[in-house]
């Protein structure tokens, strides 16, 4: 195959004579002597490897290593970096709508309080660690895959509202909550079941449980704040992928009027998943 490009030359200089195979044009200054150095970065980097003895594989590595010891280094005033063991995270990027996000970036402890800023280092730090680069086989990023979608996800107001209502590494707790027989502390047992569902409420900020000695008047608006809360959780993160998926108009319809009867009725569940809450409190 071959492929013609037609263009057209600039017009020759002044000095240009037909009858002469080559022209001068101008001349060359006078050579003076100048102290040349060895510095840049490029120089630093050479010198790093020799000093080292390293590959330039090995040095990229290294760099790399440092650069996210550095991040974590800058940031432990902020929060404390976690460790995250990938064995135990989804690492297919076609199942990124039941990963644990928190979990893939590493922010397990802060999860709905990780501010903005937080998740943008603590992505920037799996980015470094996990780079396909980095890897023996260029094309294994599937895990580099589920960070990005992870990232996207909690860099998206939208998205990680819907993912947070959701949230699969707090799942248990939900399941976990206190019962009347539950033994311990009545306020250290209740207290954080009632932070976290205030979370989800419209109306900030949410009254506190309080202790044995808040007056009646206090205890009596807390049990009917929650009784009664405007909770702005969300299902559609739950929704089935058919809707997208399906080139036919009467199968989108079909599945989109499935997915707002399922957000209804989880809605409906909630509800009264938060009412027995409150009953089983009181």
């Amino acid at each position: 195959m071959s492929l013609t490009l037609d263009f057209l030359l600039p017009p020759p200089p002044a000095s240009y004579k037909a009858d002469q195979a080559s022209v001068v044009h101008g001349s060359l200054s006078a050579p003076t002597d100048r102290l040349i150095e060895p510095v840049g970065r490029h120089f630093l980097a050479h010198a790093r490897r020799k000093t080292h003895n390293r590959t330039f594989s090995e040095d990229e590595m290294h760099q790399a290593q440092e650069k996210a010891n550095q991040v974590v280094e800058e940031e432990t005033v902020e929060f404390e970096y976690e460790d995250v063991d990938i064995t135990t995270v989804n690492q297919d990027p076609t199942q990124w709508k039941s990963q644990d996000n928190y979990a893939v970036l590493g922010l397990t402890k802060l999860r709905y309080n990780a501010t903005e800023d937080q998740i943008k280092k603590a992505h920037r730090r799996m980015v470094l660690l996990h780079h396909p680069d980095k890897k023996a086989d260029k094309n294994d990023d599937a895990f580099f895959k589920c960070i990005a979608k992870a990232y996207d996800t909690l860099m998206n107001p939208v998205t990680r509202r819907q993912y947070d209502s959701v949230d699969f590494g707090m799942a248990w707790l939900e399941e976990d909550a206190p019962t009347a027989k539950s033994k311990g502390d009545f306020y250290e047992l209740w207290r954080p079941v009632f932070e976290r569902e205030g979370r989800f409420s419209t109306k900030q900020p949410v009254p506190s449980l309080g202790d044995a000695n808040s007056p009646k008047e206090e205890v009596e608006a807390f049990y009917d704040f929650f009784y009664n809360m405007d909770s702005w959780r969300t299902f559609e993160w739950l929704d089935k992928e058919g809707a997208e998926g399906s080139d036919n108009r009467d199968d989108k319809r079909y599945q989109e009027k499935k997915n707002r009867a399922q957000r209804a009725q989880l809605k409906k569940e909630d509800n009264a998943r938060l009412r027995t809450l409150v009953d089983t409190c009181l």
